[in-house]
This record gives C-alpha cells, structure tokens and sequence, in this order.
C-alpha cells in the first residue's frame, strides 16, 4: 500500500490523498483549494493521476475544501463510485450544486464587468458536472466495514464537525492506515464528542494521518456567545446591523441555535429581526433536522433551533436587506466572504461605522475574510474597492475543529500505536507544532509531508519511540 500527499499536504485546504493497492486507486477526499491566488490555481492543474485512473472516491464529509473537486473529477473522466455516510451524501449535493452555480455566475459577473484577466472568463466545473457527480456518490453506514473495491476493505467513524463527518480506516491484506478527516470538539453546540478509531480491520495501523488546522491553538475560554450577545446590543445600540458571513453548512446552523438560546435567555431583544440570506443553509437546516437523530441537541430544540429566522429565497430580496431601515442580524455565506450572497452587504455595510461584521470560526489566509479580521482598512468587492469602518470582529470560539489539546486527546484513543504519523491539512506552524507534540507527548514518529510526496506502508518500521499516553 501506498499514499501520495495530493493536496492539504503544505496547507490548510485541498484535501486529497491517493492510495494505491494493488491495481486499484482510491482517493481519501477531493477538495477544492481556497485561499491564496496561488492555492487557488492548483484547482486548475491537472491531477498527477489521470482521473479515469482512480477507481474510487471515499469522502471524510461534505465541506468543499474537502468534497468541492469532486465534479472537475468527473468531468476529467473519473467513472468510480464515491463512498461516504448518509448524511454527507445529503449535505454534498447541496454544497456541490451551489459551488458550480456560485462559479457559473462569478463567470458570467466577470465577463458582464469585464473584470476577469481571461476572456472569456469561465467557471471551473458547471452544474451538470455536479449533477454526474451527485450520481455517483454511494452511502454506507458508519461502524460497519464496507468494500470500496475487490481486496479492500474501510470503515468510516464519526468524528463530530458536521453532520456526517467521518475518519476513515483503510486495509488491504498486509496494511492499514487511518485518515482522521477533520476532528470536531467534545464541547461541540451541536455535534457529538469525536467517536474513537476502534481496532482497524483486524491489523494494526501502519499510518495516521490527522489535520492540524489547530494544531498550535487552544481553543478560548468559552465566553464566545456572551461575546456575540454583546456585539448584537451594542450594535442595535447604534441602529446598525450585524452582518455575519458563515458557512452555509454547520456553522449557520449553529449559529441559528445560538441566536435562539441568546434570545430565550433575554440577551438580545426578542423582537431583532434575524435573516438567514443563504438558499443553500436553507437546505442544510432541512438535512439537519432531517437527521436529528445525530446531533447532541434535545429534541425540542432540534426541531426548533431555527424558529424566528426569516429565510430570504430571491436575489432581489437579498439586495434589499442592507437597505433595510434599523436594526438586524444577517447570515449570510459563505463564511470567508470569498462569495455569494454576502458580498453584496458587505459592499453595503462595511463603509458604515454603526454596522458590524462578525467572522466566527477559522479563515484561509488570503481569503477576503483573512483580510478583514487581519484588520483591513478596504477590500475588494465585485471588482470594485469598499472602504472597511464597520466593527470587525473574529470569534474562533464557533470553530468546529478540535484544538491541539482536543487532537492529542483524540490520537490518544487509538487502539495501537501506528507506525507513522503524518501531519496535514494545517498551516505549516500549525503542522509542525502539533507534529513536535505528537513526538513530544505521545512518543509517535511523526512527519509533515510535502505536496505531491509518495509514502509506501511496507516501508514504515518500527516505533522508534515507546508510546506514551
């Protein structure tokens, strides 16, 4: 068995790992790179591996930086199965629509504006290639092994941070590695603590490879919705509006469920008007409640957590929320300002002082709301040069990634030790600290690869180290 570090490897974005066994190929995620200009353009290279090469697809979960590639996949010639749980399948039809719908009309903006460098400008996968890919995604149920392809055999294990997410145990007959995927908290709003990787297969892991997107943090002490609770009055305060750029699929939904706790506690006015201008959080909230059953919510408030939320559905009723006299809280994705609707109250509210703009959560470095947190005086919007003198504020308390502590606490439940630790989906400070950490703590041999590097299973020896939990 072998590994090749496609993407994620130098970075926090584009989660793709190929592993061959064997004739067969099977690629663990297929995300879109986001951020930087420069990670950006990797979305249009070619894959090392021509695609009708690859035999299967087996996803972590739905988000794009780890599904979003999955229709440029197929329009390149993949013609496998793409295996994930229940509800990741649910929530990637939704996201891989509005990710080419979102393209196709950035294209069409662009060549309209006459701001793209290409001409014409076009959009990277449209959305009948989403639809060929939709088609070939395959659920399976989590904690029961599964055959991807003859000779192989997976299971995928809940590990919190969206509905549906899962680490993945991967065997042939000689080796076995694990994929974490993207590791939620225990102190989750609605997801469960991460599930533990129970004994893979029958084999011992050879391999870990686990995300580092907080591999250097800790997570603040939990007074991030007290914190919100306050921005929201001191903003109505000014009569402006609170803007709050979110991902459509998690975050507005825990973000839903916040407003709500916030308003039946009495901490912000019972009678703020609340929108929710995201067509695909929309249809996220519906899956959500749909699959209740898992989320660490009381009954009660599964089914009620988005009462009160004023869904907007047109276009032109989304331009006019900002022009709305008083005040108001607006979600609105996505969540690192890089598109959609809320590029538009950006343009909007930014320039006014009484508004604010609130960011919960991580942002790529070089995404538009990168820049804003990092204290920019003026973006560009559509084009076009905004001046920034509303309130912006940063809230990694609602991050749905575990922090360095939460990711050691979670290696720590694996069965045995593997044989190598392989440190991704981080910035490079953030890889290398939780690698040091995992040498350092645990006693695990561990390594942050580099793009496009190969790793061959049989190769790995033994622990080095004695593991120490």
């Amino acid at each position: 068995m072998e590994i090749q570090f496609l993407g994620a490897a130098d970075c926090v974005t584009g989660s793709r790992h190929l592993v061959t066994s064997g004739p067969h190929r099977v690629l663990l995620d297929c995300g879109l790179f986001q951020g930087w200009k420069m990670l950006r353009e990797r979305n249009w290279a070619p894959l090392a591996v021509p695609p009708h090469e690859i035999d299967a697809v087996i996803l972590s979960h739905a988000h794009l930086d780890h599904s979003g590639w999955l229709p440029a996949l197929v329009q390149q010639g993949f013609r496998g199965r793409i295996w994930c749980s229940a509800a990741t399948r649910d929530l990637a039809e939704v996201l891989l629509l509005d990710a080419a719908k979102l393209q196709e009309e950035d294209a069409r903006r662009a060549n309209k504006g006459g701001w793209s460098r290409h001409d014409p400008a076009r959009p990277l996968y449209t959305t009948k290639d989403a639809r060929r890919a939709i088609e070939r995604l395959r659920p399976v149920a989590t904690g029961k092994p599964f055959d991807p392809l003859p000779g192989l055999r997976a299971e995928l294990t809940p590990v919190g941070h969206l509905l549906g997410a899962c680490a993945v145990t991967l065997r042939d007959a000689d080796h076995a590695l694990v994929f974490s995927g993207d590791v939620g908290r225990t102190d989750d709003l609605m997801m469960p603590p991460p599930l533990p990787i129970t004994a893979p297969l029958s084999l011992a892991p050879d391999l870990l490879v686990v995300e580092s997107t907080y591999g250097n943090r800790q997570h603040p002490a939990d007074h991030t919705v007290a914190h919100l609770g306050e921005i929201i009055r001191q903003t109505a305060r000014r009569g402006g509006k609170v803007l709050i750029p979110t991902f459509a699929v998690g975050r507005a939904q825990a973000l839903m469920l916040v407003l709500h706790r916030l308003r039946d506690e009495g901490a912000i006015p019972d009678d703020l008007p609340v929108f929710l201008d995201s067509p695909m959080a929309q249809e996220a909230t519906a899956i959500y409640t749909a699959h209740r059953d898992l989320l660490r919510l009381s009954k009660a408030e599964a089914r009620g957590f988005s009462e009160g939320v004023k869904p907007v559905h047109k276009p032109q009723d989304s331009a006019k929320l900002s022009r709305l006299r008083g005040p108001a809280v607006i979600l609105s994705s996505s969540g690192m300002a890089t598109g959609g609707r809320v590029l538009g109250h950006l343009a909007a509210l930014a320039p006014d002082p009484r508004h604010a703009i609130v960011f919960p959560g991580f942002q790529v470095p070089g995404s538009r709301g990168a820049r804003l947190v990092s204290g920019a005086t003026e973006i560009k919007v559509m084009g076009r040069y905004v001046a920034v003198k509303a309130q912006v504020h940063h809230l990694e308390g609602l991050s749905g990634h575990a922090d360095a502590d939460g990711l050691l606490a979670w290696m720590r439940q694996m069965p045995t030790a593997p044989k190598q630790v392989m440190v991704v989906h981080g910035e490079p400070e953030a890889s290398d600290a939780l690698r040091i950490r995992i040498e350092d703590t645990l006693g695990w041999p561990a390594r942050v690869p580099q793009a496009g590097e190969c790793l061959r299973l049989q190769d790995l020896g033994t622990l080095r180290v004695a593991n120490r939990r």
